[in-house]
């Protein structure tokens, strides 16, 4: 019978918190029971709806990062003094963590006023914040009887704290410490994402001004390069107009000084022969028509020295004479009162060195030259090629000149076997050779004489020197 009464006795025993009955407050989280269970359980109901509310207002904070991370951290700020009912609550950065970071601490009070200056904290809140500042906090929440102090940490460092005085008639459970942890947590990481938020914002807005210092520098070289090409080209210019000025000069010096007076004597030797002809001092028979007939040509051959050495020494129109084609095009044109001549450019125009652009012009105008003067044509044609690494310059006429004897006399002239004439033929050839190319003679398909100077891209940009000049000469 003894055995059986504490088995009669077991409701009162529960009831008493016998020991051989599971513990109510492992099963409900209730410390107390007997007449304070209900009581118990309402503060435990409370505890963990406003915990329930804290997650839920973080997690709308999150999913608006519009709103900046201040906006998170008031609110953080906010959720934890309304968790533990708090006459304070305060969240602070370390000294030394996030220094670009502002503000460095927020506090709530009672009242859940948000405030950022430490005179309007109590006296226990500012020892809070000194604390945390100082960096005198362990890994895990501190729970005090004048308050507590949770770390917020990230990566395993500390970067500051969540301090709060909860109310002292609500003593903190496991559950409460475990909220101010994600709170604590959930601060950290928007300060920390925060920080590397501005920190790649500072570093893009940099990126981009030395970009655009780079962009502005680029575009600044870039003018700078158009302004050299176009000083070099005008350098060029002037270069070929003074040579070219010169070499004028000098064929119409020599043209007046030698071509010009010897024709005058020779029509002054047919006026003499003509007047004593026609004065009945000797036989006239057919002498005095010829005489005449020569007389005529002696002036119309005086006509045309006289105005090929005005053409030369005339100014040119054309006062950016800045590529072969147009130095082609002048001397084409000062011929064409006395013949007619075409200039065909074929390729793209390539620039070349300025001695090398003159030599090739004076090559033309000493060909066009002797084609007027010798071959008795009507028309000529001056075909300028640009190859892939040869430059090709043909004058060809319709006269009546023989290629053959050309190369012969040429062959003669270079031995110093000729009588001094036909320096022309050979001028033209030192040009090609001193610019590393040849000279050819050959017939034309219009019946005369073509002149090929065939030189090579390399030596064409690198130019003739003087000392080809003075070989012509």
């Amino acid at each position: 019978m003894t055995a059986q009464a504490p088995a009669a006795q077991g409701p009162s025993q529960a009831a008493d918190g016998g020991a051989d009955l599971p513990d109510l407050a492992a099963l409900t989280g209730v410390r107390s029971g007997k007449q304070t269970y209900y009581s118990a359980y309402q503060r435990s109901n409370e505890r963990l709806q406003r915990t329930v509310t804290a997650m839920d207002s973080i997690s709308r904070a999150l999913v608006h990062p519009v709103e900046g991370p201040r906006a998170l951290l008031e609110k953080i700020v906010r959720v934890a003094s309304g968790h533990l009912d708090a006459r304070w609550t305060v969240l602070a950065l370390g000294a030394h963590a996030l220094p670009s970071t502002r503000p460095r601490f927020l506090a709530v009070d009672a009242a859940g006023l948000v405030s950022d200056s430490l005179e309007e904290l109590p006296a226990d809140a500012r020892d809070a914040v000194a604390r945390v500042v100082g960096g005198d906090l362990p890994p895990r929440a501190v729970d005090s009887a004048t308050g507590v102090v949770v770390p917020m940490l990230i990566n395993g460092g500390v970067l500051g704290g969540l301090a709060a005085a909860p109310r002292s008639d609500l003593p903190l459970e496991p559950p409460d410490l475990s909220v101010l942890h994600i709170l604590a947590n959930l601060a950290a990481v928007s300060l920390h994402t925060g920080d590397l938020y501005r920190t790649g914002l500072a570093q893009q807005r940099r990126a981009q001004q030395l970009f655009d210092e780079v962009s502005e520098q680029a575009r600044t070289l870039s003018s700078r390069t158009e302004e050299l090409r176009a000083a070099e080209q005008r350098l060029r210019v002037a270069d070929q107009r003074e040579l070219l000025e010169r070499e004028r000069r000098r064929i119409a010096l020599e043209l007046h000084d030698s071509v010009a007076q010897t024709v005058l004597s020779a029509g002054l030797a047919v006026e003499v022969l003509r007047g004593e002809f026609g004065s009945g001092a000797g036989p006239r028979g057919p002498v005095v028509p010829e005489l005449d007939r020569a007389r005529d040509l002696m002036a119309k051959a005086t006509e045309q020295l006289r105005s090929v050495i005005y053409a030369l020494h005339h100014e040119r129109a054309a006062e950016d004479v800045a590529s072969l084609p147009e130095l082609l095009a002048e001397v084409a044109a000062q011929h064409r009162p006395h013949l007619s001549v075409r200039l065909r450019i074929e390729g793209s125009p390539v620039p070349l060195g300025t001695a090398a652009e003159h030599a090739l012009a004076r090559t033309a105008g000493e060909a066009l030259f002797n084609v007027a003067m010798h071959a008795g044509a009507t028309r000529a044609l001056v075909r300028l090629r640009y190859l892939a690494d040869t430059v090709v310059l043909r004058i060809s006429d319709d006269g009546d000149g023989d290629p053959t004897a050309m190369r012969r006399t040429m062959r003669l002239a270079r031995r110093g076997a000729a009588d001094g004439r036909h320096r022309g033929l050979v001028g033209m050839a030192l040009r090609a050779e001193g610019l590393g190319g040849s000279l050819s003679i050959r017939r034309s398909r219009a019946g005369g004489v073509a002149i090929e100077s065939r030189v090579p891209l390399s030596g064409a940009v690198l130019g003739a020197g003087p000392s080809t000049e003075e070989r012509v000469r």
